[in-house]
């Protein structure tokens, strides 16, 4: 992606493309970049669509994100889930229809919702550094966190797919060690891995739920009418029917 970048340059740059807003605002980035260039999907990026890359979301946003000082890997998951809402609404309209089980009927219906009516989440304003500084339930210890990058998130999951069969696969802690950036005014590595050895569940917990209300993104969670007549809300997740269009399935 930064090869291409410096190829379309930016003084004469014309490819056809849009300013997405980032959910994050920039402040976890050191170019504070609130908003970035990207690409529409055009006729040539069915080579992406279609080639069967082991990760169809790196390729595309290698490919797509016109912007030499932005690395993929660097975004957090709710900028990486904007843009990737971007290119399908401008490739295929705001409409996606989802299946949803009726929890009354037990039966299965679809309902359309709309990508471009989702609101951004983003309750407690982090630090000028991009951490968060919050102080836990149990050990009422304070700890500065960060959001994970999207590199992080894809380490973590290549690390368990490695991992040794029949052995429990420690993501928890594995996320956490790259969460955490200080615990009671440390910053030392071999200390804070203790402490997360050691940390309540409850404090896991809450480091948890802190994250996923704060962690700036877009609310993925609508709420719909099912045809029993009772409210109910669905999260429009990144799974196949997100997907589909894509593959013109």
């Amino acid at each position: 992606m930064e090869n291409q970048a410096r190829d379309f340059g930016q003084e004469n740059f014309t490819l056809p493309h849009d300013v997405v807003q980032l959910p994050s605002q920039g402040v976890f980035y050191k170019n504070k970049k609130k908003a970035i260039k990207v690409g529409y999907l055009t006729a040539s990026d069915e080579n992406i669509l279609m080639g069967g890359a082991n990760d169809l979301t790196m390729a595309l946003l290698r490919a797509k994100i016109y912007e030499p000082d932005i690395k993929v890997e660097d975004l957090i998951e709710g900028d990486v889930e904007a843009i990737l809402i971007f290119l399908r609404n401008t490739a295929f309209g705001p409409e996606m229809t989802i299946n949803v089980t009726d929890p009354v009927t037990r039966k299965q219906f679809q309902t359309t919702v709309m990508l471009d009516e989702l609101s951004i989440i983003s309750n407690q304003k982090p630090n000028e550094d991009g951490t968060f500084t919050v102080m836990l339930p149990k050990s009422q210890s304070t700890i500065k966190i960060k959001p994970l990058s999207y590199g992080e998130i894809q380490d973590i999951s290549r690390m368990a797919s490695t991992y040794p069969q029949g052995r429990v696969v420690p993501k928890v802690t594995w996320r956490m060690e790259r969460e955490i950036l200080e615990v009671d005014g440390s910053r030392d590595r071999a200390q804070i891995a203790k402490f997360i050895e050691s940390m309540p569940i409850a404090d896991s917990k809450f480091i948890r739920n802190f994250m996923n209300e704060n962690e700036p993104r877009l609310d993925m969670n609508k709420t719909i009418m099912t045809p029993s007549g009772e409210k109910l809300t669905v999260n429009v997740g990144f799974g196949v029917d997100f997907f589909r269009p894509f593959f013109w399935v």
